[in-house]
């Protein structure tokens, strides 16, 4: 028999004083209260209850273990409630992982407007462009850049992560405004990797269904996009970065879309998560206030 089940008619019968009182309570037999009881004494192999035809009184070792049982029963019912709380309201600490350009630059004003609205929540958020194992790392969530190989996450589509070329008003003024991808070669162009500085470099562009590739050439490469974007606002090039973050440089005018009528590369995004048999408010809401904010 189930031990807290027992438990629970131990000290439902020690409370009403009698099995056919107990029996009512629990809508069960008398025979099977009486089962549950001769079960934990056979189990503890001591006597709980002194038992006559008329009346039942709790031996002393019988009133000691109905006092613990009662702290545990308490406890299981906290418990149950705080699992049942937490899949209905979402609280507690959700550990995101995300890469490192997308998350400086597109995370911290979404994660605060999202925690204004969850008060009971914290995000812990990690960025690093290597590939995370939400299992191996303890991580929940995570916004992944490229094809999915995880087939046993559970992944949520969000908009391409595409990358535009931009440049500063300044910068187009003094050097002119590329038309065509052979004309990249007569300007500056601010490279983004980890490779030496000195191996060639190349953009990627389609037009029409066919892919072109351009080689560029410039006096800045650098591993962190967030220094080439403050070279090209401070004009001094060209750069190729993500559409997500550059539409608001464009929009208020401190860089322009250049080569519009080519598409720059682009990899898909997805939001992924472990399985869960039934996934905590907390997931649910983060989840879908991402793909709300970064979907199609």
């Amino acid at each position: 028999m189930d031990r807290l089940t027992s438990m629970n008619v131990f000290v439902k019968s020690a409370d009403l004083g009698s099995f056919a009182a107990t029996a009512d309570a629990l809508d069960m037999s008398p025979q099977m209260v009486a089962k549950h009881i001769a079960a934990l004494e056979a189990q503890l192999g001591i006597t709980l209850l002194n038992r006559t035809t008329r009346r039942q009184q709790l031996t002393d070792v019988g009133r000691a273990y109905y006092e613990r049982c009662k702290r545990v029963l308490s406890e299981v019912e906290a418990a149950d409630s705080l699992a049942l709380d937490m899949q209905t309201h979402p609280k507690g600490i959700l550990k995101v992982s995300a890469p490192i350009t997308f998350g400086a630059f597109t995370m911290p004003a979404f994660v605060t407007r999202f925690l204004a609205q969850h008060p009971d929540m914290q995000i812990d958020l990690s960025l690093d462009d290597r590939y995370v194992d939400p299992l191996e790392e303890g991580i929940e969530v995570i916004i992944r850049l490229g094809d999915l190989v995880d087939s046993s996450l559970i992944a949520r589509q969000l908009r391409p992560y595409r990358l535009i070329a931009c440049a500063s008003p300044d910068y187009l003024a003094k050097r002119g405004t590329p038309e065509t991808l052979e004309e990249l070669a007569h300007h500056d162009c601010l490279h983004y990797g980890s490779s030496p500085a000195s191996q060639p470099c190349r953009w990627l562009f389609s037009r029409d269904g066919k892919t072109q590739e351009v080689h560029i050439a410039g006096r800045f490469h650098c591993n962190n996009w967030n220094a080439l974007l403050h070279a090209a606002i401070s004009g001094f090039g060209i750069t190729l970065g993500p559409e997500i973050v550059l539409e608001s440089e464009v929009k208020s005018g401190r860089l322009v879309q250049v080569l519009t009528q080519y598409q720059g590369p682009a990899r898909p995004m997805h939001i992924v998560y472990p399985p869960t048999r039934r996934p905590t408010a907390k997931l649910r809401s983060f989840v879908d206030a991402m793909v709300a904010e970064f979907g199609h």
